[in-house]
């Protein structure tokens, strides 16, 4: 068996047991998911244009989130486990299909996969420790920085990138700290498909080698906290169960396009995620900012002048943590 097979049965291992409390609990519950909220046509449709802009390495966290809170489909308390469980089978095909037609070095394609595994397993532990903001008030920077070179590639001011499918040495190297740093930043909600855009475009390499790297690494991640939160009964299982049926049509047409696509535009591609996640970004962290700000204006009315002074050195002594 070749390092590709194995990495191939792997995914269908881990998502098999996923596919197994899935079931299972659709059929515990088979007289009541279908009258969860939302209609199960608009849901799929809904589904299935989320997964097919996530084959391009769009977030589909970010556009899902904004369509079921506005269309009030999923609770507030069952978000972050719907938006695990319905990415699930989507990411699965996805990561086949990528894995199957695209051919990046077979070394290249291990290192990054196996490092964002351990990464998002031990950073469990380290990463949560960091400051969100701080940390993603760095990645829109960076992001912005990554997709201004990569313009000034496009229009000439710069060298544009290469085409290369391998790399060795000590690139190899980094882009193993990278993708390690990049798995353990999932657990404080930082996604890896843009990092791991601009960081195989910034080593030279062809931007089609990012998606069977980014979608391979996420094909084993979501199957695990999946089904931590099916057996917690933390989410949408209607949504769920239309994004693994329509999302797979979405990815289906997505891929396919993605794969005959010409390295030029596949470089646009690349320049509107990492311009459009650092948007996102940069929003998350002024609305986190302004909910600091509020509740320590609302505390502050409870305090002295006095009080309210050493309240204000905290806050912003927790904010240069």
């Amino acid at each position: 068996m070749s390092v590709l097979q194995f990495i191939i049965v792997m995914i269908l291992l881990f998502n098999l047991v996923f596919l197994f409390f899935f079931v299972r609990d659709l059929w515990r519950n088979r007289s009541t998911f279908m009258k969860e909220p939302g209609s199960a046509l608009l849901q799929g449709l809904s589904t299935g244009v989320v997964f097919f802009l996530s084959s391009f390495g769009i977030s589909d966290f970010a556009i899902s989130m904004v369509i079921y809170t506005k269309a009030k489909w999923v609770p507030v308390v069952k978000m972050p486990g719907t938006l695990n469980t319905q990415c699930v089978i989507p990411v699965c095909a996805m990561a086949l299909i990528y894995l199957h037609d695209i051919q990046v070095d077979i070394r290249t394609l291990f290192v990054c996969i196996f490092t964002q595994i351990i990464g998002a397993y031990l950073g469990a532990r380290l990463v949560v420790r960091l400051n969100p903001w701080i940390v993603k008030r760095l990645l829109v920077f960076s992001l912005t920085i990554a997709a201004l070179v990569i313009l000034a590639g496009k229009v000439g001011i710069l060298p544009s990138g290469g085409d290369a499918m391998s790399i060795d040495g000590w690139k190899l190297w980094l882009l193993g700290a990278l993708s390690l740093l990049y798995g353990a930043l999932i657990n404080i909600g930082i996604g890896s498909y843009t990092l791991t855009m601009a960081t195989v475009y910034a080593m030279g390499m062809n931007p089609i080698a990012a998606f069977p790297i980014m979608m391979g690494s996420s094909a084993f991640a979501v199957p695990v906290s999946g089904s931590k939160f099916i057996q917690h009964d933390r989410y949408s299982r209607k949504v769920t169960l239309m994004a693994s049926t329509f999302g797979v049509i979405g990815v289906w047409i997505a891929t396919h396009m993605v794969i005959n696509l010409d390295v030029s535009i596949l470089q646009w591609l690349v320049v509107v995620s990492l311009f459009y996640a650092a948007l996102g970004l940069y929003i998350e962290t002024r609305q986190s900012s302004k909910r600091r700000d509020i509740g320590m204006a609302t505390a502050a009315m409870r305090f002295s002048p006095e009080e309210r002074a050493a309240l204000r050195d905290e806050f912003e002594k927790s904010r240069m943590k």
